[in-house]
């Protein structure tokens, strides 16, 4: 990613103790500001997350007409403009490296009046958008893509014809994007999922007034007329504590207390396996936000065993898929994950990223084409240099490794992180028994 260059070095880790407050739902975050955006009345968001991501979905919902205010430290108010009241805007509107932003905010201009143009950094302009385009036209919408498939895109909205779509791969981001279009439909639309991904938009539609039922894989929203919601409250990120959830597990003499994470069952994947391999994790139930559930997690260091991961449960943690290859290194015996082709199209191809940069450091591991097998051996990797290729997940998984090594890890390109989890740094650091917190920067960037 251009200008995200800075490299920092994590040293061994002596054990990770204490609370630490994570970062809001970048999920969430996103969903609630597109959805005020075409709400009838004004939205009120609490703890939303500040980030390169989402920052690109607030930019874009003010370059179509909407105006945010920032009344204090992570709260919003969005003044939506309407179902069908987006204005397009003469330039294309930069979604930065955000594809939630890009997909999601397409199936919302479906519906609307005029012709708005998608465009990203060059690594979004890498990542596939055949997989909204060619159902979208089936709905009878006007987009193009270059190849296709790719940004920049151009939707110029109208009339929106029903559709019952058979999702070839899970992606929440493609859901997200059919839903939104469906509101502005001539009759119900439907989407099947292959195995089931996360559900923050069905939850958050159904909650500002949309007609959305559930059927197993199957989710039908019908058209409607107006939007709204008055307050949503953002829990802690699930996928930001996994990195923590993992760490504590792998690094000798660590107790940590995550609290008020957000565990809807589409994204605690990660629990389910942890649990698997046999982590100490206790949930506490934390008072919730609206209809999505959240709870303290405690987690201490354990002895992990290897497992088998496919299916179904890749689909809830593919985003944790990477973390679950460093918790396999610290495994006794061979841990195989497969079912997971979504991770070479990512912001990088994760599964290359992933076993390359692991093998790189000292860590058993082999790539397949959906997936890896590694073989653990319980001891910490040797160390080494780490590149994050310019995605934020790598980046923080390089961090986290260096933690659990014996002689550090250079994570190359750390400053991506900023795009969804610009303290992580701080955090990691304040939960080291190091004063200084194990970390050294090595180049601002």
């Amino acid at each position: 990613m251009p200008g995200k260059t800075g490299s920092a070095l994590f040293s061994p880790a002596g054990g990770l103790r204490g609370t630490l407050a994570l970062p809001p739902d970048k999920s969430i975050s996103h969903r609630a500001a597109i959805i005020g955006a075409i709400c009838d009345s004004p939205e009120e968001i609490g703890n939303f997350l500040g980030s390169d991501d989402t920052a690109a979905t607030l930019a874009a919902i003010q370059a179509c007409g909407v105006r945010v205010e920032r009344p204090g430290r992570g709260s919003l108010v969005i003044h939506g403009a309407g179902l069908r009241g987006l204005s397009a805007p003469a330039a294309a509107i930069d979604a930065a490296n955000s594809g939630t932003t890009m997909r999601l905010l397409a199936g919302v201009f479906a519906g609307q009046r005029g012709c708005f143009t998608l465009d990203g950094d060059a690594s979004l302009r890498r990542r596939p958008m055949d997989r909204i385009v060619t159902p979208l036209r089936s709905m009878g919408v006007s987009i193009e893509a270059r190849d296709d498939n790719f940004a920049p895109l151009k939707i110029c909205g109208g009339k929106v014809r029903a559709l019952d779509y058979q999702m070839p791969v899970a992606s929440a981001q493609v859901k997200s994007a059919l839903l939104l279009a469906g509101l502005y439909g001539d009759g119900p639309t439907v989407v099947r999922e292959p195995v089931a991904c996360r559900d923050h938009t069905e939850i958050m539609l159904k909650a500002a007034g949309a007609r959305v039922e559930k059927e197993g894989l199957l989710t039908r929203i019908y058209p409607a007329a107006k939007l709204r919601l008055d307050r949503v409250v953002v829990p802690a990120d699930f996928s930001a504590a996994a990195f923590f959830l993992v760490a504590a597990s792998i690094i000798p003499g660590s107790r940590i207390a995550l609290p008020a994470v957000g565990v809807n069952p589409t994204r605690t994947g990660l629990l389910d396996i942890l649990d698997e391999m046999g982590a100490r994790i206790v949930r506490k139930p934390a008072p919730g936000t609206q209809a999505e559930p959240a709870n303290d997690l405690h987690v201490e260091a354990a002895q992990l065993k290897g497992v088998r991961i496919s299916g179904e449960i890749s689909g809830r943690a593919i985003d944790e898929l990477p973390l679950v290859a460093l918790a396999g290194a610290f495994a006794e015996g061979e841990t195989v994950v497969s079912g997971a082709s979504e991770l070479r199209l990512k912001e990088a191809d994760r599964i290359r990223g992933v076993v390359d940069n692991l093998a790189g450091i000292g860590i058993n591991i082999k790539a397949r084409p959906d997936g890896f097998v590694v073989r653990g051996g319980g001891k910490r990797p040797r160390g080494g240099k780490f590149k994050s290729l310019g995605d934020h997940r790598l980046a923080m998984l390089g961090a986290v490794a260096g933690a659990a090594s014996r002689e550090g890890v250079e994570v190359q390109g750390f400053d991506c992180v900023s795009v969804s989890y610009p303290d992580f740094r701080k955090g990691l650091m304040s939960l080291m028994n190091d004063p200084d917190g194990g970390l050294r920067t090595l180049d601002a960037g």
